[in-house]
C-alpha cells in the first residue's frame, strides 16, 4: 500500500525541486512545477471553502439557540424591537455562547477537507508542533514575549487614536456571565480554530502560489477584513488586529509551523480574558473618566466574529 500523500497541501514532497531564481530563498515551501498547477489551484480552492465555511458557521450556528429564545419572546411580550435587543442580557448571552458550536463545526469541515475525510493525519499536515531548531521551553518562552509585546504595542496604538466603544465592548459589559462566557471562548477555542483556518490552511495554499510576501500580505488582510464591520467605530482596534495578524503570519512562514502561531494567539487572548475577568472588581474612581487605554486593549477579543 502507498503511503505517498497525493495532496501538496500544508506539506513538502519528499524531493525539493530545484528553487527558482524568482522565489525569495527564505520561502521554505518551493513552488510547485508546471504539472501540478492544477492541483495546486485545487488546494486553493478547498482552502478558500474553509475560510468561507468559518464565516457562514459564525453567523448562522449562533442563531440556532436565539431563535427559540426569539420565540418565546415574542409569545410572551411581543417582538422585541432591535434597541431591546442590544439591553437583553439573556440574548446577548445565548449569542456569546453559540460561538463554541459554531467553532467545532469549522473545526470539522477543517479536518475533513485537510485530511479527506481521515485518510491523511490532521495534525502532521497542519505542521502542529514546533520548528525542529527550537526546544518546546524556549519556544514557549519566545512566543510569551511577543505576545505581550504585542499587547504593549496595542497599549500604544489604542492610547494614540483612542476611538469609541465596539459592538463587542456592548456585549461583554451587558453582564458579568457574558464577560465568562467571552473570556471561555477566547481562550479555549478561538485561538486554534482561528489559526487551523488563517494560518493553518489559508497560508501555505496560497503560499504555494503567490510566495511568501504576498501570502503573509493577503493572510493577513483577510483576517483583519473580517472584523472591520464589527470594528468599524474604532480604527485604533483595527489597527491593532492588523498588526496581530501580520505577525502570526509572519511567525507562520519564517517558522514553517503552526503551533507557535497558535501559542501567541493564545497568550495574547489569555491576557487579555484575565484583566477582562478581573476588571468588574478593579477598584474605579469616583470621578467618570474616559476608558483607559488598557480597558481597550482587552476589548479586543477580535476572534469572536
Amino acid at each position: 500500500m502507498s503511503t505517498e500523500d497525493p495532496s501538496p497541501l500544508l506539506s513538502q514532497p519528499a524531493i525539493q525541486p530545484e528553487v527558482p531564481p524568482e522565489q525569495n530563498p527564505l520561502d521554505s515551501t518551493p513552488r510547485p512545477p508546471a504539472e501540478n498547477k492544477l492541483e495546486v489551484w485545487w488546494e486553493l480552492f478547498i482552502a478558500f471553502i474553509v475560510w468561507v465555511g468559518s464565516i457562514a458557521a459564525i453567523i448562522i450556528i449562533p442563531l440556532i439557540p436565539i431563535i427559540p429564545y426569539m420565540v418565546y419572546l415574542m409569545k410572551t411580550s411581543g417582538a422585541p424591537s432591535a434597541e431591546a435587543l442590544t439591553q437583553n442580557k439573556t440574548f446577548i448571552l445565548l449569542s456569546i455562547v453559540g460561538i463554541v458550536p459554531a467553532h467545532l463545526v469549522t473545526l470539522f469541515l477543517a479536518w475533513i477537507l485537510v485530511t479527506r475525510k481521515g485518510r491523511y493525519p490532521f495534525w502532521e499536515r497542519l505542521k502542529f508542533s514546533w520548528p525542529p531548531t527550537i526546544a518546546p521551553w524556549a519556544g514557549f518562552g519566545l512566543c510569551f514575549v511577543i505576545a505581550v509585546v504585542l499587547l504593549g504595542l496595542g497599549l500604544l496604538v489604542t492610547s494614540f487614536l483612542g476611538g469609541g466603544k465596539t459592538d463587542l465592548d456592548k456585549l461583554i459589559e451587558s453582564s458579568f456571565q457574558a464577560r465568562i462566557a467571552t473570556a471561555i471562548v477566547a481562550v479555549l477555542t478561538a485561538p486554534i480554530v482561528e489559526e487551523i483556518v488563517y494560518r493553518g490552511v489559508l497560508y501555505p495554499a496560497i503560499q504555494r502560489i503567490t510566495g511568501m510576501t504576498w501570502a503573509i500580505a493577503i493572510v493577513s488582510l483577510m483576517f483583519a477584513g473580517v472584523h472591520v464591520l464589527q470594528y468599524r467605530n474604532n480604527i485604533g482596534v483595527i489597527l491593532v488586529i492588523t498588526l496581530l495578524s501580520v505577525t502570526l503570519t509572519t511567525i507562520r512562514a519564517y517558522t514553517d509551523r503552526l503551533l507557535p502561531t497558535v501559542v501567541v494567539h493564545l497568550i495574547f487572548n489569555g491576557l487579555q480574558s484575565l484583566y477582562l475577568v478581573l476588571e468588574p472588581f478593579i477598584e474605579k474612581p469616583e470621578k467618570a473618566e474616559p476608558a483607559p487605554a488598557l480597558a481597550q486593549l482587552c476589548h479586543l477579543l477580535h476572534h469572536l466574529f
